[in-house]
């Protein structure tokens, strides 16, 4: 899929383990899991937000478009 998550190095530019960001957004870690592994179709604008306030991010420094 052309569309990245770069979940991976926002947590550790944040030095924040994935257990610690699924506790503070409330979604499991195997969901959190699946949104690092790139496996996830798709991802609840609620939950973005979430990710987005606990890491203090924009949309686009989490979604990445490459060909």
């Amino acid at each position: 899929m052309p569309i990245t998550i770069a979940l991976d190095i926002l947590l550790a530019e944040r030095n924040m383990t994935s257990k610690e960001l699924a506790e503070r957004v409330g979604i499991t870690q195997a969901n959190l899991s699946i949104l690092r592994s790139g496996k996830a179709k798709a991802i609840r604008f609620s939950t973005l937000l979430a990710i987005c306030k606990e890491l203090q991010c924009q949309p686009g420094d989490l979604l990445k478009y490459e060909e």
